[in-house]
C-alpha cells in the first residue's frame, strides 16, 4: 500500500528506478501513473519554492487572487502592512473553500458555509453570534486560522512552499541566481504584470510541459520549424539556434543562453570587443526594456552581468519543477526591436491534465504605448493563442496518451545526448555550464532532482 514514507509503488516498483542515471533513462509511465502523481503533491509540490503570480496583481492593502500549489487551492493577498501572505484555501472549521471568487478586495475573508472569517494573512477573527462561541472553546482562536505557507517575494515574483524549515528561496536558486537576477532585477522599479494571465487547460501531464521547460532546445528544429519558414532562410538560420551555452543546476533550473551576434544582423559585432555596452543596449535593449533605461540597469547588475546580458543571454529556460521564462524580440515597422517577457507554470490538474498559466511583463518604467506593443507581440507567439504554444500543447497530450497504454507505459524516455564541452574561455557566469549544441543535459538535471525528491520519503 502507497504511503507518505513509500520508496516503492504499489507494483514493487522502486521510485529511484523509474529514473535510471546509468543509461539516463525514464520510464514513460510517470506522466500517467496516479500513484506516481499523487506522491508528487507531496514530494514536488509540498517541498519546493512555487511561483504564484506577481506583486503588481495585488497592488492595494485587501487585494488578493486565487491560485495553486499542486492540487491545493491558496489565497494570495495584501494586508493593511503591504505584506504578502499565502495561505490554503481550506476553512479548518468543515473544509470548505472561503475564497469562490479568482480575484477580489477584501479585509475579510468569510467562509459563506458557516461564517468563518479570516484576515489577508489568514489569522482567524471569528464566527457569527460571538456570545455562543460557535468556534468552540477547545482550541485557542490562534490555532483556527487557515494554515499558512512560507512565502518569498523576489523581484515583485510571489514564490511560496508548504516547506516551512526547508531550504531558502536563495538556496534553492543557488548559482542559477546570478542569471535570473539579469532578467527579473534589473531595475529597482522592477517588472509590472501587463494584464491578467491567460489560462487555459492542455490534456496533458504536467511533467510533460515541465521538463520541456529545463531549456529543451532541439526540438524547436523540428516542431518549430515554421519559425525558420517564416522568419529564416530554409533551415540554416533556424539551425544555427541550436548552438550557444545551456546553463543548468542541480535543483533542475535551466537557462539557454545564445549570443545576439548570431541571432541578429544588426549585432553581429556585439561579442566582438568592437561596441560598447551603450551602443550595444541602443540597438538591442534586454526584452521588457526600452533605450532610457539603461542607466538603471547599470546601477542594479555587476559589470559582469551587463556584459553577459548583453552578448550570451538568456533566451529561454525555466525554474523547477514548472516555470518556463521565454524571451521574445519583436522588430517593429519603425526600426526598432522591442522585446517582452513572458512566464508560463504548468499548474497540475490530475495525472493527464494540466492549466496552463501564461503572464506577459514589461519594466515598469515602460510607457503604455511599448507595453500594448509589448503584449501583443507577445500573445501571437505564446499563450492561448500563440503560434508557439499551439505546437507544444499537440504534443504533450500525445505523450500522455503513449503513457497510459499497456505497452506504451513500458517505454523509456532517454536523455543520452550529452555535452561535453566545457564552457566557453570568456564564459563570466556560474553554475554548470555546456557550450555547443544543444542537448540533454539540462532536462536530465530536471530529472535527476524530481528522482531526489521523489525518493525521499515526506
Amino acid at each position: 500500500m502507497l504511503t507518505r514514507t513509500s520508496t516503492t509503488l504499489s507494483d514493487g516498483t522502486r521510485i529511484a528506478d523509474l529514473v535510471r542515471p546509468d543509461t539516463r533513462e525514464v520510464e514513460l509511465r510517470t506522466l500517467s501513473d496516479p500513484e506516481i502523481y499523487e506522491l508528487e503533491m507531496e514530494r514536488i509540490f509540498g517541498k519546493t519554492w512555487l511561483l504564484l503570480g506577481h506583486a503588481s496583481e495585488i497592488p492595494n492593502s485587501g487585494d488578493y487572487v486565487m491560485r495553486d500549489m499542486g492540487n491545493d487551492s491558496v489565497i494570495v493577498a495584501r494586508d493593511r502592512e503591504g505584506q504578502v501572505h499565502v495561505s490554503l484555501n481550506v476553512c479548518p472549521h468543515r473544509g470548505m473553500r472561503v475564497c469562490l471568487a479568482d480575484k477580489g478586495n477584501t479585509q475579510v475573508h468569510k467562509c459563506i458555509y458557516h461564517g468563518w472569517a479570516f484576515k489577508p494573512n489568514g489569522d482567524f477573527i471569528g464566527s457569527p453570534v460571538a456570545e455562543e462561541k460557535m468556534h468552540g472553546e477547545l482550541l485557542p482562536k490562534s490555532e483556527l486560522g487557515l494554515k499558512k505557507a512560507r512565502v518569498h517575494v523576489y523581484a515583485g515574483l510571489i514564490f511560496a512552499t508548504w516547506n516551512i524549515d526547508g531550504p531558502s528561496f536563495d538556496e534553492f536558486l543557488g548559482e542559477m541566481k546570478w542569471y535570473y537576477d539579469m532578467i527579473f532585477q534589473r531595475t529597482a522599479c522592477g517588472w509590472e504584470v501587463i494584464g491578467p494571465p491567460q489560462r487555459f487547460i492542455v490534456d496533458a501531464n504536467w511533467k510533460a510541459a515541465g521538463e520541456q521547460s529545463a531549456a529543451d532546445g532541439f526540438h524547436t528544429l523540428t516542431l518549430h520549424r515554421w519559425l525558420d519558414e517564416m522568419f529564416g532562410n530554409g533551415g540554416s538560420e533556424l539551425t544555427s539556434t541550436m548552438y550557444g551555452v545551456e546553463v543548468g543546476s542541480e535543483h533542475g533550473h535551466a537557462l539557454r543562453c545564445q549570443s545576439l551576434s548570431k541571432k541578429f544582423e544588426r549585432a553581429r559585432d556585439f561579442d566582438k570587443g568592437m561596441m560598447s555596452i551603450e551602443e550595444r543596449w541602443n540597438i538591442l535593449p534586454a526584452p521588457g526594456c526600452t533605450p532610457d533605461m539603461l542607466s538603471e540597469v547599470q546601477r542594479m547588475l555587476t559589470p559582469e552581468q551587463m556584459e553577459q546580458l548583453m552578448t550570451n543571454p538568456p533566451q529561454v529556460g525555466g525554474i523547477f519543477p514548472n516555470v518556463l521564462l521565454a524571451c521574445i524580440y519583436a522588430p517593429q515597422p519603425d526600426g526598432r526591436i522591442l522585446g517582452s517577457m513572458a512566464l508560463h507554470t504548468y499548474i497540475p490538474r490530475g495525472p493527464d491534465k494540466l492549466e496552463f498559466v501564461n503572464w506577459v511583463f514589461a519594466e515598469k518604467g515602460t510607457s503604455e504605448e511599448d507595453k500594448q506593443i509589448m503584449l501583443k507581440n507577445t500573445i501571437f507567439m505564446l499563450g492561448t493563442s500563440g503560434l508557439v504554444e499551439q505546437d507544444d500543447s499537440d504534443t504533450w497530450p500525445h505523450m500522455t496518451i503513449s503513457a497510459r497504454g499497456a505497452q506504451g507505459r513500458r517505454i523509456t524516455m532517454k536523455y543520452q545526448a550529452i555535452n561535453k564541452l566545457p564552457p566557453p574561455a570568456n564564459w563570466r557566469g556560474p553554475a554548470k555550464a555546456y557550450d555547443g549544441f544543444t542537448k540533454d543535459d539540462t532536462q536530465w538535471n530536471w530529472w535527476m532532482y524530481w528522482r531526489e525528491l521523489m525518493s525521499t520519503p515526506a
